[in-house]
């Protein structure tokens, strides 16, 4: 079994930053893919941004040019900082990983809780 607790949510003025943390534990033999996304009220979960093993990002429109994603392999972490942060950025925000728990195994999708991040005067 495998978690993903995320933490660094919280409340913030329009302009200012945030960094976000997740760590994977558990059975982890490798982890591919990890991801932020974030669920506004009322709207669908959207993705943030995405990382590869090998470093390779992805991020939404939304996110370009304010947000970074990166990880820490050693540490089975991945991290959002978050700059410029904005009303519309309100949300859940979610981490999510693929994980490999042993050699030769099946590649599964994990979640995290979710952490609140408010933006907001």
């Amino acid at each position: 079994q495998v978690q993903l607790a995320e933490s660094g949510g919280g409340l913030v003025q329009p302009g200012g930053s945030l960094r976000l943390s997740c760590v994977a534990s558990g059975s982890i033999f490798n982890i591919n893919t990890m991801a932020w996304y974030r669920q506004a009220p009322g709207k669908q979960r959207e993705l943030v941004a995405d990382i590869s093993s090998g470093g390779r990002t992805n991020y939404a429109d939304s996110a370009k040019g304010r947000f970074t994603i990166s990880r820490d392999n050693a540490k089975n972490t991945v991290y959002l900082q978050m700059n410029s942060l904005k009303p519309e950025d309100t949300a859940v925000y979610y981490c999510y990983a693929v994980v490999l728990a042993y050699r030769g195994g099946i590649w599964y999708s994990y979640w995290g809780q979710g952490t609140q991040v408010t933006v907001s005067s």
